[in-house]
C-alpha cells in the first residue's frame, strides 16, 4: 500500500522542518507532499533542502495563496496520478499529531470507513488543547449547525485531519468542489457521503499551534455559515 500525507503550507518556516522530520521518523510508512503557496518566508526552500535527505518528500509550489481547498485539490490530483492508495490531509502546525496517521489509516484499511476523520468531538467530548473558550465554542457549535443543515451523522464536520482511500477521491469530481476555506472540509465529507461512502471518526487530541500564525479569518467563517445552506440546496438537484 502506498500512503502519502498532503501538508499545505503558507509561511510555515517555523514548523515545516520539524513536521517533516517527525513524519519521516514514524514507524508508519508514509510519504509527504508539501503544497506551498509561494510562501515569502522560505518554506519551500526549506522543503527543497530536506529533499536531499529524504527521497520520499515531495514539493508542489503554487504561484499564489489561493485557499486551503484548492491546495488540497491540487495535492489530491497529484497523488492520484502517482497511484497512492491512501491520501491524508494534515496541518503543518502540529495541531494534528503525526502519530495518529496510522490510527486513521487503520480505520480505513480495516473497513471501519472509506474516509477516516481525526475527530475532536467524539462522544460529545471536546478534545482541544490551548484554544480560548470562544474558539472552542465556535468550532463545536459550528459542527452542530453543519450537522443540522446537512444531516451528516459525524460529530466533527469541519475536521481537517483526514484519511481518504483513493477510491473516494477518484469518485468525486474534484473540479466541482467549490469551497476554498475550511468549508472545503465540510463539502468533501458531504460529497463523499452523497456518493455512498462511509466515514469513520477516530478520536484525537487537537493542540493549537505554538509557532506561526493562524490562517483563520472572518471570511472563512462566513463561507462556512452561509455556504453550507447553499451546498445543501444545490445537492437536491445533483446526481451523485
Amino acid at each position: 500500500m502506498k500512503n502519502i500525507v498532503i501538508i499545505p503550507t503558507y509561511n510555515e518556516i517555523e514548523n515545516v522542518e520539524d513536521m517533516i522530520r517527525t513524519v519521516m521518523g514514524l514507524d508508519f510508512d508514509v510519504d509527504v507532499l508539501v503544497v506551498d503557496d509561494n510562501s515569502p518566508d522560505g518554506t519551500a526552500q526549506c522543503v527543497q533542502s530536506l529533499q536531499k535527505e529524504f527521497n520520499n518528500v515531495f514539493l508542489e509550489s503554487r504561484q499564489e495563496k489561493n485557499g486551503l481547498g484548492t491546495a488540497y485539490i491540487h495535492g489530491f490530483k497529484w497523488c492520484l496520478a502517482k497511484g497512492y492508495d491512501y491520501i491524508f490531509e494534515m496541518d503543518c502546525d502540529f495541531s494534528h499529531n503525526p502519530i495518529d496517521l496510522e490510527r486513521l489509516w487503520d480505520a480505513c484499511q480495516n473497513g471501519k470507513g472509506d474516509v477516516a476523520v481525526g475527530s475532536r468531538y467524539v462522544d460529545h467530548l471536546v478534545n482541544v488543547v490551548n484554544w480560548p473558550m470562544g474558539r472552542v465554542l465556535l468550532s463545536y457549535f459550528a459542527s452542530m449547525y453543519v450537522r443540522f443543515i446537512t444531516r451528516m451523522k459525524i460529530m466533527d464536520t469541519t475536521a481537517g485531519f483526514v484519511c481518504y482511500s483513493s477510491e473516494v477521491l477518484q469518485s468525486i469530481n474534484l473540479d466541482k468542489i467549490r469551497f476554498r476555506g475550511y468549508a472545503f472540509q465540510i463539502e468533501m465529507k458531504f460529497t463523499a457521503i452523497k456518493h455512498g461512502f462511509t466515514i469513520s471518526e477516530v478520536p484525537i487530541i487537537f493542540t493549537d499551534r505554538t509557532k506561526g500564525t493562524s490562517k483563520m479569518s472572518k471570511g472563512i467563517v462566513k463561507e462556512a455559515l452561509f455556504g453550507v445552506i447553499q451546498m445543501k440546496i444545490q445537492s437536491w438537484f445533483k446526481k451523485y
